[in-house]
């Protein structure tokens, strides 16, 4: 049976805004996300469908505050909510907030290659 744990993930992004560790355990990706920052996600989903991200997951708020703007309502999760985003999601977090969220790996590889080139042509992680 696929496992991992948060030390044993390997450290992918390690920005002043977010720090990320990610594992693939079959056709999943465990994301372990660290907000030291605020953090408004919205300039690195543009130019997906929507400006948004398209791919789903399933997670839990384990520290701080996560909001999910979605086009017609904004939810929000504390501390110890488990929360399903649905495609169609910006995600905005306040400084302490630390999640760990389940996603398909290949919807996720297809939104990371379009964040990671917003970032790159903004010139960091924010």
């Amino acid at each position: 049976m696929p496992r991992t744990r948060k030390d044993e993930a390997p450290l992918l992004v390690d920005g002043p805004v977010m720090q990320g560790r990610y594992m693939e355990l079959d056709d999943y990706t465990v994301s372990f996300e660290t907000f030291p920052e605020d953090a408004d996600g919205t300039p690195a989903f543009l130019g997906l469908p929507d400006d948004r991200c398209q791919c789903p997951h399933w997670g839990m708020v384990l520290s701080g505050r996560l909001e999910l703007r979605f086009r017609d309502r904004t939810e929000v999760y504390r501390a110890g909510d488990i929360y399903f985003a649905s495609p169609g999601h910006v995600p905005v977090v306040a400084a302490g907030t630390e999640t760990v969220d389940f996603s398909p790996t290949e919807k996720l590889r297809e939104t990371t290659a379009v964040v990671a080139a917003n970032m790159s042509s903004a010139g960091g992680t924010r």
